[in-house]
Protein backbone atom coordinates (compact mmCIF):
# COMPACT_ATOMS: atom_id res chain seq x y z
CA UNK A 1 0.00 0.00 0.00
CA UNK A 2 1.31 3.35 -0.70
CA UNK A 3 -0.16 6.53 -0.19
CA UNK A 4 -1.04 9.49 -2.72
CA UNK A 5 -1.71 12.83 -2.46
CA UNK A 6 -5.61 13.09 -4.11
CA UNK A 7 -6.73 16.74 -5.80
CA UNK A 8 -9.69 15.51 -6.45
CA UNK A 9 -10.77 16.04 -2.66
CA UNK A 10 -8.79 17.98 -0.02
CA UNK A 11 -8.12 14.68 1.88
CA UNK A 12 -5.46 11.85 1.07
CA UNK A 13 -6.42 8.12 0.37
CA UNK A 14 -4.38 5.44 0.55
CA UNK A 15 -4.22 3.08 -2.96
CA UNK A 16 -2.10 0.07 -3.83
CA UNK A 17 0.54 0.64 -6.53
CA UNK A 18 0.75 -0.68 -8.56
CA UNK A 19 24.14 -16.31 -28.21
CA UNK A 20 25.63 -18.42 -27.80
CA UNK A 21 25.62 -18.16 -31.33
CA UNK A 22 25.58 -21.34 -33.49
CA UNK A 23 29.34 -21.12 -35.62
CA UNK A 24 27.68 -22.67 -38.78
CA UNK A 25 27.83 -20.47 -41.40
CA UNK A 26 24.76 -21.34 -43.01
CA UNK A 27 23.02 -19.28 -40.25
CA UNK A 28 24.47 -16.28 -40.00
CA UNK A 29 22.72 -14.21 -42.26
CA UNK A 30 19.49 -15.30 -40.71
CA UNK A 31 21.10 -13.87 -37.52
CA UNK A 32 22.14 -10.69 -39.07
CA UNK A 33 19.03 -9.02 -39.96
CA UNK A 34 18.12 -9.33 -36.15
CA UNK A 35 20.94 -9.56 -33.36
CA UNK A 36 23.78 -8.22 -35.66
CA UNK A 37 22.02 -4.82 -36.37
CA UNK A 38 20.61 -4.35 -32.70
CA UNK A 39 24.51 -5.09 -31.92
CA UNK A 40 25.21 -2.40 -34.47
CA UNK A 41 23.07 0.63 -33.34
CA UNK A 42 23.50 0.38 -29.88
CA UNK A 43 26.69 0.08 -30.08
CA UNK A 44 26.96 3.25 -32.11
CA UNK A 45 28.68 1.57 -35.42
CA UNK A 46 28.92 2.95 -38.79
CA UNK A 47 28.24 0.49 -40.92
CA UNK A 48 31.74 -0.49 -42.91
CA UNK A 49 30.76 -1.05 -46.39
CA UNK A 50 28.12 1.47 -47.96
CA UNK A 51 28.59 -0.08 -50.99
CA UNK A 52 25.91 -2.81 -49.74
CA UNK A 53 23.25 0.59 -49.93
CA UNK A 54 23.14 1.17 -53.88
CA UNK A 55 19.43 1.80 -54.13
CA UNK A 56 18.19 4.49 -51.00
CA UNK A 57 14.62 4.63 -50.17
CA UNK A 58 14.02 8.36 -50.01
CA UNK A 59 11.69 8.51 -46.38
CA UNK A 60 10.30 11.95 -47.43
CA UNK A 61 8.17 11.19 -50.95
CA UNK A 62 8.02 7.43 -49.94
CA UNK A 63 10.11 6.04 -53.18
CA UNK A 64 13.23 4.31 -54.19
CA UNK A 65 16.09 5.31 -56.53
CA UNK A 66 19.23 4.32 -57.58
CA UNK A 67 22.47 7.12 -56.28
CA UNK A 68 25.96 7.06 -56.57
CA UNK A 69 27.97 5.96 -53.68
CA UNK A 70 29.16 8.89 -52.90
CA UNK A 71 25.72 10.40 -52.53
CA UNK A 72 24.32 7.08 -50.44
CA UNK A 73 27.29 7.26 -48.08
CA UNK A 74 26.57 10.77 -47.06
CA UNK A 75 23.04 9.94 -46.74
CA UNK A 76 23.82 7.30 -44.47
CA UNK A 77 26.37 9.69 -42.51
CA UNK A 78 23.45 12.33 -41.99
CA UNK A 79 21.11 9.63 -40.42
CA UNK A 80 24.19 9.01 -38.05
CA UNK A 81 24.02 11.83 -36.86
CA UNK A 82 21.61 15.12 -38.20
CA UNK A 83 24.04 17.95 -36.91
CA UNK A 84 27.64 17.24 -34.88
CA UNK A 85 27.70 21.20 -33.81
CA UNK A 86 28.03 21.87 -30.97
CA UNK A 87 24.68 23.71 -29.89
CA UNK A 88 25.95 24.05 -25.99
CA UNK A 89 25.30 27.72 -25.53
CA UNK A 90 28.63 30.02 -24.86
CA UNK A 91 29.34 30.82 -20.53
CA UNK A 92 30.05 33.40 -18.97
CA UNK A 93 29.18 35.87 -22.04
CA UNK A 94 26.39 38.99 -21.75
CA UNK A 95 22.43 37.99 -22.75
CA UNK A 96 23.13 39.86 -26.08
CA UNK A 97 26.21 38.16 -26.87
CA UNK A 98 24.47 34.58 -26.44
CA UNK A 99 21.52 36.28 -28.70
CA UNK A 100 24.17 36.82 -30.93
CA UNK A 101 25.25 33.49 -31.05
CA UNK A 102 22.11 31.39 -31.29
CA UNK A 103 21.36 33.47 -34.14
CA UNK A 104 24.05 32.08 -35.86
CA UNK A 105 23.30 28.30 -35.21
CA UNK A 106 19.38 28.94 -35.17
CA UNK A 107 19.09 27.81 -39.01
CA UNK A 108 20.80 24.49 -37.79
CA UNK A 109 18.46 23.69 -35.17
CA UNK A 110 16.46 20.49 -36.43
CA UNK A 111 13.74 21.51 -34.02
CA UNK A 112 12.61 24.76 -35.72
CA UNK A 113 12.72 23.38 -39.21
CA UNK A 114 9.70 22.99 -41.32
CA UNK A 115 10.26 19.65 -43.83
CA UNK A 116 8.47 17.11 -45.62
CA UNK A 117 8.75 14.63 -42.49
CA UNK A 118 7.37 17.27 -39.95
CA UNK A 119 4.58 18.51 -42.25
CA UNK A 120 3.80 14.42 -42.12
CA UNK A 121 3.67 14.50 -38.59
CA UNK A 122 -0.06 14.65 -37.67
CA UNK A 123 -1.15 12.71 -40.28
CA UNK A 124 1.33 9.77 -39.44
CA UNK A 125 0.86 10.14 -35.97
CA UNK A 126 -3.49 10.01 -36.11
CA UNK A 127 -2.81 7.03 -38.32
CA UNK A 128 -0.17 5.23 -35.69
CA UNK A 129 -2.81 6.02 -33.13
CA UNK A 130 -5.65 4.30 -35.19
CA UNK A 131 -4.45 0.57 -34.23
CA UNK A 132 -5.60 -0.35 -31.00
CA UNK A 133 -3.34 1.00 -28.25
CA UNK A 134 -3.81 -0.38 -24.72
CA UNK A 135 -1.76 3.01 -23.41
CA UNK A 136 -0.66 5.65 -25.28
CA UNK A 137 3.02 6.54 -24.63
CA UNK A 138 5.07 9.31 -25.44
CA UNK A 139 9.13 9.91 -25.14
CA UNK A 140 11.24 12.82 -26.29
CA UNK A 141 14.69 12.50 -28.12
CA UNK A 142 16.30 15.81 -29.70
CA UNK A 143 19.71 14.76 -29.30
CA UNK A 144 21.66 12.97 -32.42
CA UNK A 145 20.36 8.84 -33.11
CA UNK A 146 23.45 7.57 -32.67
CA UNK A 147 23.38 8.74 -28.38
CA UNK A 148 20.18 6.81 -28.16
CA UNK A 149 22.07 3.79 -26.55
CA UNK A 150 21.24 0.68 -24.79
CA UNK A 151 20.31 2.17 -21.36
CA UNK A 152 17.58 4.33 -23.31
CA UNK A 153 16.83 0.83 -25.39
CA UNK A 154 16.58 -0.49 -21.61
CA UNK A 155 13.82 1.69 -21.38
CA UNK A 156 11.39 0.88 -24.46
CA UNK A 157 12.09 -2.46 -23.54
CA UNK A 158 10.51 -2.93 -20.31
CA UNK A 159 7.65 -0.78 -21.24
CA UNK A 160 6.39 -3.21 -23.90
CA UNK A 161 7.41 -6.24 -21.40
CA UNK A 162 4.58 -4.49 -19.06
CA UNK A 163 2.59 -3.64 -21.69
CA UNK A 164 2.78 -5.64 -24.71
CA UNK A 165 -0.62 -3.84 -27.09
CA UNK A 166 0.70 -0.54 -26.00
CA UNK A 167 1.95 2.11 -28.46
CA UNK A 168 5.03 4.49 -27.97
CA UNK A 169 5.72 7.70 -29.80
CA UNK A 170 9.12 9.05 -29.53
CA UNK A 171 9.01 12.78 -30.47
CA UNK A 172 12.59 12.90 -32.46
CA UNK A 173 13.81 14.73 -35.76
CA UNK A 174 17.61 12.34 -35.33
CA UNK A 175 15.38 9.15 -34.54
CA UNK A 176 12.98 9.48 -37.55
CA UNK A 177 16.02 8.38 -39.78
CA UNK A 178 17.52 5.20 -41.31
CA UNK A 179 19.57 4.89 -38.08
CA UNK A 180 16.62 5.09 -35.67
CA UNK A 181 15.10 2.13 -37.71
CA UNK A 182 18.00 -0.05 -37.35
CA UNK A 183 17.66 0.90 -33.26
CA UNK A 184 13.75 -0.04 -33.20
CA UNK A 185 13.93 -3.10 -35.66
CA UNK A 186 14.11 -5.18 -32.73
CA UNK A 187 10.97 -4.36 -30.98
CA UNK A 188 9.51 -3.87 -34.24
CA UNK A 189 10.00 -7.45 -35.43
CA UNK A 190 7.97 -8.66 -32.37
CA UNK A 191 5.46 -6.82 -33.43
CA UNK A 192 5.33 -4.29 -31.04
CA UNK A 193 3.92 -0.85 -31.83
CA UNK A 194 6.82 2.04 -31.80
CA UNK A 195 7.29 4.62 -34.04
CA UNK A 196 10.00 7.64 -34.22
CA UNK A 197 8.51 10.85 -35.93
CA UNK A 198 9.80 13.92 -36.85
CA UNK A 199 7.89 16.34 -34.37
CA UNK A 200 5.71 19.67 -35.96
CA UNK A 201 6.49 21.56 -33.26
CA UNK A 202 4.74 24.54 -34.45
CA UNK A 203 1.63 22.01 -34.88
CA UNK A 204 2.19 20.80 -31.39
CA UNK A 205 2.60 24.57 -30.12
CA UNK A 206 -0.68 26.35 -32.07
CA UNK A 207 -3.46 27.69 -29.79
CA UNK A 208 -1.59 27.02 -26.52
CA UNK A 209 0.40 29.60 -24.88
CA UNK A 210 3.42 28.07 -26.22
CA UNK A 211 2.67 29.21 -29.32
CA UNK A 212 4.36 32.93 -29.39
CA UNK A 213 6.80 31.99 -27.19
CA UNK A 214 8.02 29.65 -30.07
CA UNK A 215 7.50 32.22 -32.66
CA UNK A 216 9.56 34.74 -30.84
CA UNK A 217 12.17 32.07 -30.14
CA UNK A 218 12.57 31.23 -33.86
CA UNK A 219 12.85 34.85 -34.36
CA UNK A 220 16.33 34.67 -32.61
CA UNK A 221 15.22 38.02 -30.74
CA UNK A 222 14.76 35.76 -27.36
CA UNK A 223 17.48 34.91 -24.69
CA UNK A 224 17.71 30.70 -24.98
CA UNK A 225 19.92 30.64 -21.41
CA UNK A 226 22.78 29.16 -21.01
CA UNK A 227 21.33 25.55 -20.69
CA UNK A 228 21.30 23.35 -23.58
CA UNK A 229 18.13 24.59 -25.66
CA UNK A 230 17.53 20.72 -26.23
CA UNK A 231 16.44 20.54 -22.86
CA UNK A 232 14.28 23.07 -22.32
CA UNK A 233 12.54 21.96 -25.48
CA UNK A 234 12.06 19.02 -24.26
CA UNK A 235 10.22 20.02 -21.39
CA UNK A 236 7.90 21.96 -23.38
CA UNK A 237 7.17 19.13 -25.99
CA UNK A 238 6.47 16.38 -23.78
CA UNK A 239 3.66 18.94 -22.31
CA UNK A 240 2.23 19.80 -25.85
CA UNK A 241 1.74 16.34 -26.99
CA UNK A 242 0.00 15.05 -24.14
CA UNK A 243 -2.07 18.23 -24.21
CA UNK A 244 -2.69 17.84 -27.83
CA UNK A 245 -3.12 13.80 -27.69
CA UNK A 246 -3.36 12.72 -23.64
CA UNK A 247 -1.43 9.47 -22.79
CA UNK A 248 1.71 8.89 -20.35
CA UNK A 249 5.13 10.77 -20.65
CA UNK A 250 7.84 9.02 -19.94
CA UNK A 251 11.86 10.15 -19.77
CA UNK A 252 14.33 7.35 -21.61
CA UNK A 253 16.17 7.00 -18.34
CA UNK A 254 13.34 4.01 -16.78
CA UNK A 255 12.46 0.97 -16.04
CA UNK A 256 9.38 0.06 -16.00
CA UNK A 257 7.52 -2.45 -13.29
CA UNK A 258 4.22 -2.25 -13.39
CA UNK A 259 1.46 -1.63 -15.71
CA UNK A 260 0.45 2.03 -16.12
CA UNK A 261 -3.31 1.26 -17.46
CA UNK A 262 -5.13 2.34 -14.38
CA UNK A 263 -3.26 5.35 -14.07
CA UNK A 264 -4.94 9.03 -15.32
CA UNK A 265 -4.44 12.21 -14.63
CA UNK A 266 -1.16 11.38 -12.29
CA UNK A 267 2.29 13.41 -11.38
CA UNK A 268 4.71 11.86 -9.44
CA UNK A 269 6.34 13.46 -6.07
CA UNK A 270 10.27 13.18 -6.27
CA UNK A 271 10.70 14.12 -2.52
CA UNK A 272 8.24 14.49 0.90
CA UNK A 273 8.54 16.53 3.55
CA UNK A 274 9.64 14.49 6.67
CA UNK A 275 7.47 16.36 9.29
CA UNK A 276 4.06 17.03 7.19
CA UNK A 277 4.92 14.50 5.15
CA UNK A 278 3.38 16.38 2.01
CA UNK A 279 4.82 16.18 -1.01
CA UNK A 280 8.33 19.26 -1.20
CA UNK A 281 8.88 18.52 -5.32
CA UNK A 282 7.21 17.43 -7.83
CA UNK A 283 9.15 15.63 -11.27
CA UNK A 284 8.06 15.93 -14.66
CA UNK A 285 9.86 12.82 -15.94
CA UNK A 286 6.27 10.92 -15.64
CA UNK A 287 3.46 12.87 -16.76
CA UNK A 288 0.11 10.89 -17.26
CA UNK A 289 -3.06 13.39 -18.55
CA UNK A 290 -5.96 13.13 -20.52
CA UNK A 291 -5.74 15.20 -23.86
CA UNK A 292 -6.75 19.11 -23.28
CA UNK A 293 -6.56 18.57 -19.76
CA UNK A 294 -6.39 22.33 -17.76
CA UNK A 295 -3.71 21.31 -15.45
CA UNK A 296 -1.08 20.75 -18.83
CA UNK A 297 -2.56 24.04 -19.93
CA UNK A 298 -1.33 25.86 -16.93
CA UNK A 299 2.10 23.51 -16.92
CA UNK A 300 2.62 25.28 -20.70
CA UNK A 301 1.33 28.76 -19.68
CA UNK A 302 3.86 28.84 -16.60
CA UNK A 303 6.66 27.60 -19.34
CA UNK A 304 5.75 30.55 -22.03
CA UNK A 305 5.41 33.52 -19.05
CA UNK A 306 8.14 32.33 -16.73
CA UNK A 307 11.14 30.26 -19.15
CA UNK A 308 14.31 31.15 -18.36
CA UNK A 309 17.14 29.03 -19.84
CA UNK A 310 19.53 29.83 -17.22
CA UNK A 311 18.27 28.17 -13.98
CA UNK A 312 18.69 23.95 -14.23
CA UNK A 313 15.05 22.80 -13.74
CA UNK A 314 13.41 26.25 -13.95
CA UNK A 315 11.07 24.76 -16.80
CA UNK A 316 10.92 21.53 -15.96
CA UNK A 317 10.55 19.76 -12.22
CA UNK A 318 10.28 23.24 -10.83
CA UNK A 319 8.19 24.55 -13.13
CA UNK A 320 5.25 21.55 -12.41
CA UNK A 321 5.86 22.20 -8.63
CA UNK A 322 4.85 25.83 -8.68
CA UNK A 323 2.18 25.38 -10.73
CA UNK A 324 0.61 21.84 -9.05
CA UNK A 325 1.18 23.66 -5.25
CA UNK A 326 -0.80 26.80 -7.11
CA UNK A 327 -3.88 24.97 -8.22
CA UNK A 328 -3.97 22.34 -5.90
CA UNK A 329 -6.78 23.44 -3.96
CA UNK A 330 -8.63 25.18 -6.87
CA UNK A 331 -11.76 23.62 -8.71
CA UNK A 332 -11.74 22.50 -11.70
CA UNK A 333 -8.35 20.65 -11.82
CA UNK A 334 -8.74 17.00 -10.80
CA UNK A 335 -5.58 14.75 -10.78
CA UNK A 336 -3.73 12.87 -8.15
CA UNK A 337 0.36 13.47 -7.04
CA UNK A 338 1.45 9.86 -6.02
CA UNK A 339 4.85 9.33 -3.53
CA UNK A 340 8.02 9.21 -4.56
CA UNK A 341 7.78 5.26 -4.51
CA UNK A 342 5.36 5.48 -7.29
CA UNK A 343 8.36 6.65 -9.85
CA UNK A 344 11.21 7.70 -8.08
CA UNK A 345 12.03 5.30 -5.29
CA UNK A 346 15.48 6.26 -5.24
CA UNK A 347 16.53 9.60 -5.40
CA UNK A 348 19.51 10.88 -7.64
CA UNK A 349 22.05 11.13 -4.80
CA UNK A 350 21.21 7.42 -3.78
CA UNK A 351 20.89 5.85 -7.75
CA UNK A 352 24.55 4.26 -7.21
CA UNK A 353 23.65 1.86 -4.25
CA UNK A 354 21.54 0.20 -7.26
CA UNK A 355 24.20 -0.39 -9.33
CA UNK A 356 26.87 -2.95 -7.26
CA UNK A 357 26.45 -6.27 -6.34
CA UNK A 358 25.79 -7.35 -3.37
CA UNK A 359 29.29 -7.88 -1.33
CA UNK A 360 27.93 -10.23 1.92
CA UNK A 361 24.47 -11.26 3.53
CA UNK A 362 23.58 -7.84 4.63
CA UNK A 363 23.52 -6.19 1.59
CA UNK A 364 21.97 -9.65 -0.18
CA UNK A 365 19.56 -9.73 2.30
CA UNK A 366 18.76 -5.59 1.78
CA UNK A 367 18.54 -6.12 -1.80
CA UNK A 368 16.14 -9.13 -1.75
CA UNK A 369 14.06 -6.56 0.40
CA UNK A 370 13.86 -3.80 -1.89
CA UNK A 371 13.63 -5.60 -5.14
CA UNK A 372 10.23 -7.29 -2.85
CA UNK A 373 9.34 -3.72 -1.80
CA UNK A 374 10.06 -2.47 -5.61
CA UNK A 375 7.40 -4.82 -7.42
CA UNK A 376 4.71 -4.28 -5.27
CA UNK A 377 5.04 -0.38 -4.71
CA UNK A 378 6.55 0.92 -7.44
CA UNK A 379 5.82 1.49 -11.17
CA UNK A 380 9.07 2.12 -12.26
CA UNK A 381 12.56 3.10 -11.35
CA UNK A 382 14.38 6.16 -12.59
CA UNK A 383 17.87 5.97 -13.23
CA UNK A 384 18.79 9.54 -12.92
CA UNK A 385 21.14 8.98 -16.18
CA UNK A 386 22.90 12.18 -15.35
CA UNK A 387 24.32 10.62 -12.38
CA UNK A 388 24.29 6.85 -13.39
CA UNK A 389 25.51 6.80 -17.08
CA UNK A 390 28.92 6.08 -15.85
CA UNK A 391 28.65 3.10 -13.88
CA UNK A 392 28.54 -0.44 -14.53
CA UNK A 393 25.27 -2.55 -14.32
CA UNK A 394 26.98 -5.26 -12.19
CA UNK A 395 25.15 -8.94 -12.33
CA UNK A 396 23.12 -9.07 -9.05
CA UNK A 397 22.65 -6.02 -8.76
CA UNK A 398 19.14 -4.20 -8.03
CA UNK A 399 19.29 -2.75 -11.69
CA UNK A 400 20.56 -5.72 -13.12
CA UNK A 401 17.51 -8.31 -11.63
CA UNK A 402 14.76 -5.50 -12.40
CA UNK A 403 15.92 -5.78 -16.17
CA UNK A 404 16.43 -9.13 -16.49
CA UNK A 405 12.78 -9.42 -14.61
CA UNK A 406 11.43 -7.06 -17.01
CA UNK A 407 12.64 -7.17 -20.44
CA UNK A 408 11.22 -8.73 -23.40
CA UNK A 409 14.27 -8.83 -25.64
CA UNK A 410 17.09 -9.03 -22.89
CA UNK A 411 20.83 -8.03 -24.59
CA UNK A 412 23.56 -6.27 -23.01
CA UNK A 413 22.19 -5.80 -19.70
CA UNK A 414 25.59 -5.81 -18.16
CA UNK A 415 27.03 -3.84 -20.41
CA UNK A 416 24.38 -1.13 -20.43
Amino acid sequence: MTNMFEFRTLGRAKTPIFSTISCAAAFMLLIFADSFIYNLSLHSIAFGTKENFPVVYNRETGGARQIPLNSVKEVVERDYSEDQRNFNPPINVTEEERIAWFRTVLPEFEIFKSTRLTQQFEGRVRSFFNGKCEVRFFMTWISPAESFGRREFIAMDSLFKAHPHGCLTILSPTLDSRLGDRILKPLQDREFRVLAVAPDASFLFKDTPAEAWFVEMKSGNKDPGEIPLAQNLSNLLRLAVLYKYGGVYLDTDFIILNKFSSLRNTIGAQSIDPVSRNWSRLNNAVLIFDKNHPLVYKFIEEFALTFDGNKWGHNGPYLVSRVVNRVARRPGYNFTVLPPMAFYPVDWNRIGDYFPRPKDQVTSKWLETKLLQLGKEAYGVHLWNKQSSKLKIEPGSIIARLILDHCSICEHVYSS
